[in-house]
């Protein structure tokens, strides 16, 4: 199973979301049948690391964002990925625009069954705003695991 995170820049929402999945497959011991990846829709943030907000809160939840890069999407995901996982409507429908093969999109909160639609842009806010992204996240991928130990 291969599963895409985006958000606009792929510098806050989809790499926290990407850290954190990949941390979670490795104690629910599925991280050998789980490929998870991250991207942007927008090329602004191509090559920069994480927020240093979005690194200061999963340093301290425990999840390493210090490897990961921004890159923006490409028509290949299309085909190399199964899910593609949108942080928001604007994102999803952006996605939905791109020319697509065989990926599964969906919003990610509503793949994982939460109650809320889009996962908070905390980008232009402060601190606070990372910590609820990091909470709606953790619940959200906990929610995805458990999809997934239903298929794998």
């Amino acid at each position: 199973m291969r599963i895409l995170m985006v958000c606009l820049g792929n510098i806050c929402r989809s790499p926290s979301a990407e850290g954190i999945l990949r941390q979670k497959l490795k104690q629910a011991d599925l991280a050998n049948k789980v490929m998870v990846d991250s991207a942007g829709i927008a090329p602004w943030h191509q090559g920069e690391a994480p927020d240093k907000r979005a690194l200061q809160v999963a340093n301290k939840r425990g999840y390493d964002l210090t490897r990961l890069i921004a890159r923006q999407i490409r028509p290949e995901d299309f085909a190399q990925f199964d899910l593609i996982l949108a942080m928001d409507k604007a994102n999803l429908k952006a996605l939905k625009s791109m020319p697509q093969q065989t990926a599964q999109v969906a919003l990610l909160l509503h793949y994982a069954l939460a109650d809320s639609d889009e996962v908070a842009d905390p980008y232009y806010g402060d601190i606070k705003g990372f910590e609820v992204m990091f909470d709606q996240l953790e619940t959200a991928c906990d929610a995805i695991i458990t999809q997934l130990r239903k298929i794998l």
